[in-house]
């Protein structure tokens, strides 16, 4: 297979794939536009199993539901998310190396990945979730990639700190963000780079890390290979991938990315603070919010009627799961689900709950709360880019 074909997934045996899945019909959530449900079908990328496909150029591909059943998602069932259309080959990644500099640094360095492995290195279990998961279930639609649940992951990363990095050409007193980018472009030299940045406290704080393995392995090309930037509990726009350059900064970044883009009303949702970017209209998007998803089953899914056990992911920011309560009357009341072994504070909290059905329609409603307090609310809070979906979940069953 040739890289257009690698890349862009139009290839001839990829074609007749997908049409075979739309034939079929991929699984899709039915709450997605008859538009989205229409044009979305089983593809499957070099190393990855089948996925969803929402677009070509840029490849963006969504996990089907029951590749989020395991707390940790395989490598090859990892969604993919791209911005740009054109993604660095492996053959280009060979001389790959990482520049750490900007106005605020002491010196500029060039690392290789036997530099980036003679570091210590951490490991660190975090969610990697798309800003824009779920959007294709706003009411109204909203512009951009319309998602489901599946544009987002759990896995385990390894690498050295982004602050022991950044120390390699030292973080001087007027460093105010530190500034990013990978090897991903435009298919033209005049598309603007996909760039971003992080306050400086974020930046050195010991959990933002880069990793250079994923689930004990490397990288797989189409999840940054050979380095990704890593902020646990942040959602996955500011999580770099094939990246190159870092540059550490006394002035704010100015660019679409920071100004435009990926930012949501000030006040409306909770978030760490990123003060060379905030201001009284709006802000960057920064944490995730909490929220759960059942994994067990699908809308419209028929059961036996009696006892059925749902079971599924609860997750948020960092401050832990601290409870997961499941509804069988509509939210009148609420009775605790029982937790699984957590994967860690930043990771994905199983859960499971045995409910009773009685023939007919059953809609279990499926609530998650953090340790910080933090409650899904009855209706998503609507804002134009379908940011921060996290809504209680209200699953629709057939029992017979």
């Amino acid at each position: 297979m040739n890289r257009r074909d690698m890349v862009l997934g139009t290839g001839a045996a990829l074609s007749l794939l997908a049409r075979r899945a739309r034939a079929e019909g991929a699984a899709v959530n039915p709450g997605l536009s008859l538009g989205t449900r229409e044009e979305a079908v089983f593809d499957t990328l070099p190393g990855k199993q089948q996925l969803i496909k929402l677009s070509y150029r840029p490849p963006n591909y969504e996990a089907p539901l029951a590749y989020l059943r395991s707390a940790i998602t395989p490598n090859d069932q990892f969604f993919v998310r791209y911005h740009l259309s054109q993604i660095p080959d492996m053959a280009e990644l060979t001389s790959w190396s990482l520049t750490v500099g900007g106005d605020a640094a002491g010196k500029s360095v060039s690392l290789s990945l036997a530099d980036l492995a003679k570091l210590p290195q951490v490991e660190m279990t975090a969610v990697c979730q798309c800003s824009g998961n779920r959007r294709g279930l706003s009411s109204p639609h909203v512009a951009g990639v319309q998602w489901g649940v599946g544009a987002m992951g759990n896995a385990v990363w390894r690498g050295p700190r982004l602050r022991d990095v950044l120390a390699m050409a030292g973080v001087g007193a007027k460093a105010v963000e530190v500034q990013f980018h990978g090897m991903d472009h435009g298919p033209i030299e005049a598309t603007p780079q996909f760039a971003k940045a992080l306050p400086v406290d974020r930046a050195l704080d010991e959990t933002t890390m880069i990793a250079t393995s994923m689930n004990g392995a490397p990288l797989p090309l189409w999840n940054g290979y050979p380095a990704r930037l890593i902020v646990p509990g942040w959602t996955a726009t500011y999580w770099m991938k094939h990246l190159s350059t870092l540059s550490i900064s006394t002035t704010p970044l100015a660019n679409f990315w920071m100004k435009t883009a990926y930012r949501v009303p000030t006040g409306m949702f909770p978030g760490s603070a990123f003060p060379t970017q905030d201001n009284d209209t709006n802000r960057p998007i920064t944490d995730i919010v909490v929220n759960s998803l059942v994994t067990s089953h699908a809308d419209g899914d028929k059961v036996a009627a009696g006892s059925v056990t749902i079971s599924g992911q609860a997750w948020d920011h960092g401050s832990g799961i601290a409870a997961v309560d499941v509804s069988m009357d509509g939210g009148a009341t609420w009775r605790p689900a029982t937790l699984g072994q957590s994967t860690g504070r930043f990771g994905f909290q199983p859960w499971s709950a045995a409910i009773t059905v009685a023939a007919g329609a059953a809609t279990p409603m499926i609530r998650a709360t953090a340790r910080s307090g933090a409650v899904q609310p009855a209706k998503p809070l609507f804002n134009g880019a379908g940011y921060h979906n996290n809504a209680i979940q209200t699953l629709s069953l057939i029992a017979s």
